[in-house]
């Protein structure tokens, strides 16, 4: 399935007018947000740990020069830019790169060995499974995949030690948990919780006053990280009772979800939610 950026007019909508300012593309994926940052005269810092990006990411760099700069690394490493910017941007989860591509063994609809890693290095979700305890897989399953049986099925699961999507697949018992546990498993993998929750950390010392920091979420888990952060930077601080209140740092940007032409367009957005906030001091 060709790649189409999800939200991205709302996104933009959200950035406003960015001829000229300094935006960081958190998640480049296949470059629809770059290109179109770029487009409207931005200058974009990109991060994105797969490799397989490179080609979109070299093609990009020749059309745009200097006005793009890419880092090949996890996007918690936002905290080692220099400088502040005007915007910073995440869209979160998985790529339709990633899910398509067979052998990189994200999807349950096609067999290949149980892989899973965004970066291609490190441990693979075989190797997880492989050196986990059971109560490790229950807890991977419950945190991250709502599995309601996780101890069965992590024991299931522990004891046959499957090598490719297919063999663990065809140990879910109950179909409605296969996309959970691949979904729990994936996220486990590439620690995409913790990834979210050190990138935020740094956000606000990243922005200039005035500047943006927009999150497209995909499921559950990533919304209540970015929600709950955003609800924090823009509630006012101290106890009210007393004449010294710290006014929130940040204010809200109206949320906002696909409609039904995107939605017609691109179904893998019905899941897209889109928040965002304004650095006020």
């Amino acid at each position: 399935m060709k790649h189409i950026p999800v939200l991205l007019n709302a996104v933009l909508d959200a950035l406003g007018d960015i001829d000229g300012k300094r935006i960081v593309d958190c998640t480049f994926g296949a470059g629809g947000y770059t290109r179109a940052f770029l487009s409207r005269g931005a200058y974009v810092t990109a991060f994105d740990r797969d490799p397989n990006v490179l080609s979109d990411v070299r093609q990009i760099k020749a059309e745009y020069g200097d006005k793009f700069n890419f880092v090949p690394d996890t996007f918690s490493h936002i905290a080692d830019l220099d400088g502040v910017y005007d915007a910073i941007v995440f869209d979160l989860g998985i790529s339709s790169m990633q899910i398509d591509v067979a052998s990189r063994g994200f999807s349950f609809r096609m067999d290949a060995p149980l892989d899973m890693r965004m970066s291609e290095q490190g441990r693979s979700a075989a190797d997880l499974i492989e050196h986990a305890t059971v109560q490790d897989l229950a807890k991977i399953l419950r945190d991250y995949g709502d599995v309601k049986k996780a101890n069965v099925l992590a024991r299931a699961i522990k004891e046959a030690c499957p090598k490719t999507t297919f063999e663990l697949r065809d140990l879910i018992y109950n179909p409605k948990d296969v996309a959970p546990v691949f979904q729990a498993l994936r996220i486990a993998v590439n620690d995409e919780m913790g990834e979210i929750e050190r990138a935020l950390a740094v956000v606000p010392g990243r922005l200039v006053v005035g500047g943006k920091c927009i999150c497209v979420t995909f499921h559950s888990l990533e919304d209540r990280i970015v929600k709950n952060t955003f609800r924090k930077w823009t509630t006012a601080s101290g106890d009210p009772r007393l004449p010294v209140v710290v006014p929130a740092q940040f204010s809200g940007i109206k949320t906002a979800l696909p409609d039904d032409v995107e939605l017609e367009n691109n179904p893998r957005a019905r899941s897209a939610h889109m928040r965002g906030v304004i650095k006020s001091y």
